[in-house]
């Protein structure tokens, strides 16, 4: 028999990923160019050329050893310097390898800080919506995630309500910014907003709280649009970044947090992330992928290709009728559900093999998530079923 705790997450496993799953056996039903899988965030658009060429370099230049070996827990030193001169070079900061700790991928470094960070019953708030595995990494370690309501007029975080969230057993904020599910963009007003909203809890309560800011699609940001870097705002700032999106590499799970000398106690975070590390079970990130990846800092995905989706799916669904935010990053389109019960509304989609995620599994119901992060000739082919679905709540033309 398993364990109680996991019966209750089998219970609760991820909408997402099931709805993948019946996403395939629908495709071997009705044909794979007749189902529209907007479900998993999972990158269309293929990894840059010098990500091959740097795993080739790799394996045919460099010692077994570096290629195939273990390391310290953290990472490669020479790899993590790497990192810390590009974030330098980009953001006018001062970091060095002892700042970093290469991780498997954002979830496996969000695991590792929570790990390191909380007690049991420390609170951690988010701001929904938000990315549904917080709650499981949160109760992972025995915290407890305290939600913050969402603002709907402009998915901006609501920092009205999250002044009054704090309790003495904050330990931590985290945010995730271009933000999954909305591709909202976080202002540098919202944040500075919010960093003095921290510095006043921190010394009203008189115990660091941590903002922990999830940055896996930081690099899809369109618009020429700027996402603040939250270490310069606040010094407890520790950040989780993945190079699944920016490279298209998410199967490659490769990732790394940042702590800065200015968080309080970062040598004892440092000291205690690289013992979460190894007993978590990582022992390091993967070694191979550390060593391509540190040749190709610099390198990105062709986000015109996301954008042309974002284009296309954003004007065609809102002249059906359907209401949105513009995403200003990341590749999701959180649209409101045109009807109260969003579950209901994306069991309605599935009878036009159109697959959404409700967003009751963001922590925000009435809204439901598309992932346009999928090629797009099936968007092309996807929409006379969109439109279908708005006629059948009265919205768009009626033909």
């Amino acid at each position: 028999m398993i364990a109680d705790k996991m019966k209750e997450l089998v219970k609760n496993s991820s909408v997402i990923r099931a709805m993948f799953e019946e996403g395939k056996k629908m495709a071997d039903l009705y044909g794979a160019e007749n189902v529209y899988d907007f479900s998993l965030g999972n990158p269309s658009v293929e990894p840059p050329l010098a990500i091959k060429e740097a795993l080739i370099q790799v394996i045919n230049e460099e010692p077994p050893n570096l290629v195939h070996g273990y390391m310290n827990n953290s990472g490669y030193e020479d790899v993590r310097e790497k990192v810390a001169q590009s974030l330098n070079q980009r953001f006018g900061t001062s970091f060095g390898y002892k700042n970093i700790i290469m991780t498997v991928g954002a979830a496996g470094g969000l695991n590792v800080i929570f790990k390191t960070l909380l007690n049991p019953g420390d609170e951690v708030i988010v701001f929904a919506p938000f990315f549904g595995e917080y709650r499981n990494y949160v109760s992972n370690n025995e915290g407890v995630l305290v939600i913050v309501s969402p603002n709907t007029s402009d998915f901006q975080p609501n920092l009205e309500e999250f002044e009054k969230k704090f309790t003495a057993k904050t330990k931590a904020v985290i945010i995730n910014t271009p933000n999954n599910p909305t591709g909202v963009v976080y202002s540098e007003d919202t944040i500075r907003r919010l960093a003095e909203i921290l510095k006043r809890k921190q010394k009203e309560f008189g115990s660091p709280i941590y903002l922990i800011s999830d940055e896996p699609y930081r690099e899809l940001a369109y618009d020429g649009l700027e996402v603040p870097y939250l270490t310069k705002y606040y010094d407890n700032t520790i950040v989780g970044y993945s190079f699944s999106k920016s490279l298209s590499l998410p199967g490659e799970r490769i990732g790394y947090l940042l702590i800065p000398d200015e968080a309080d106690g970062s040598e004892e975070i440092l000291q205690a992330a690289n013992v979460a590390t190894r007993i978590l079970g990582y022992v390091n990130a993967p070694s191979m992928i550390q060593r391509a990846v540190a040749k190709c800092l610099d390198a990105k995905v062709d986000l015109e290709l996301y954008n042309r989706n974002r284009e296309l799916l954003y004007h065609s669904l809102v002249s059906y009728g359907y209401e949105c935010i513009k995403p200003q990053g990341a590749f999701y389109l959180f649209v409101k559900a045109l009807e109260e019960d969003e579950k209901a509304f994306a069991a309605a989609a599935k009878k036009h093999n159109l697959l959404i995620v409700p967003g009751s599994s963001f922590g925000c119901p009435g809204y439901c998530r598309i992932a346009y992060c999928v090629d797009y000739a099936m968007i092309e082919r996807s929409l006379p079923a969109f439109e279908r679905l708005a006629r059948e709540y009265g919205r768009g033309k009626r033909v």
